[in-house]
């Protein structure tokens, strides 16, 4: 018994010192980030260490950051991206549950189709989708309109959030469905009353997931976005480094920094859905 719980002690031991080194090698580049925001350039390239030499600790930098240029502040591109990332998100979580549902919770020919079709769409690079969709934006006249950024999800354009949905949908009981129908209830109710409910922690997850991806999204507002005022927030912090001047990379760090601040913020507040969503989808109750 004493062998078999100094067993465990020892590899309870190995399991978090190898969490905790993995932990410290991919919070490190983030740190990296916040201490080179006090440094300077020949700090910032000198060496690995976060923290600036305490003789040359430089504090300007994020009031430099926050005033980008001489008419905006960093919170205009910052309003810009919410501009389209509010509706963006909203759009995918709805129209993903509502795919989702019906290819997990309901039965029709060609069924296996469209789930295969999910699947390959899944496979397939968000490249591939710009040009056609470009070609589409300019002839119906949503170029340079903070639309194009999210018009094609209203109808569940991301294959991946959907698969992600349907994968947490089948392990909820399709008991609870029948139970509803006998009660009366039509698939608007079952979908809203009794499943999402029970699926919260992965459309939460799905919600972060596209929010935090279409903040970091720079290709598509390139493409579809010509007018300075409605660059987001990834444009601008690109802007930064393409001064014919001698790029001040501290200033571009504590930029970077206070464009990361929601993203945080807004992980922290639902990560405890988030780890439920990655957790248990594909699993069978």
């Amino acid at each position: 018994m004493e062998l078999s719980k100094n067993g465990r002690r020892i590899n309870a031991i190995i399991r978090y010192a190898v969490l905790i080194g993995v932990g410290i090698i991919l919070i490190y580049p983030l740190l990296w980030m916040i201490g080179s925001a006090f440094k300077e350039n020949r700090d910032i390239f000198g060496g690995l260490s976060i923290f600036p030499p305490a003789d040359r600790i430089v504090t300007d930098n994020f009031a430099s950051a926050w005033q980008i240029n001489s008419n905006h502040t960093i919170w205009f591109y910052f309003a810009n991206t919410l501009k389209f990332l509010v509706p963006k998100t909203a759009f995918t979580v709805i129209s993903c549950t509502l795919t989702a549902y019906v290819v997990a919770r309901k039965s029709f020919k060609g069924k296996k189709f469209v789930f295969t079709a999910i699947i390959v769409t899944l496979l397939m690079p968000e490249l591939a989708f710009r040009i056609p969709l470009y070609l589409l934006y300019r002839e119906v006249g949503l170029l340079d309109s903070f639309a194009s950024l999210y018009v094609q999800d209203i109808f569940a354009s991301s294959s991946f959030f959907i698969f992600m949905i349907i994968q947490f949908m089948r392990t909820v009981p399709k008991t609870l469905d029948e139970a509803a129908v006998m009660d009366g209830c039509n698939d608007f109710q079952i979908l809203f009353k009794i499943i999402v409910p029970v699926i919260k922690p992965i459309l939460i997850t799905v919600g972060l997931l596209c929010f935090m991806w279409g903040m970091n999204d720079f290709q598509g507002p390139l493409i579809y976005l010509t007018s300075p005022d409605k660059a987001t927030l990834s444009l601008i912090l690109k802007q930064q480094l393409d001064g014919e001047a001698m790029v001040n990379y501290g200033r571009v760090f504590a930029a970077s920094c206070l464009g990361l601040l929601p993203m945080i913020a807004l992980f922290f507040m639902g990560s405890r859905y988030f780890v439920d969503g990655v957790a248990n989808t594909g699993s069978k109750e």
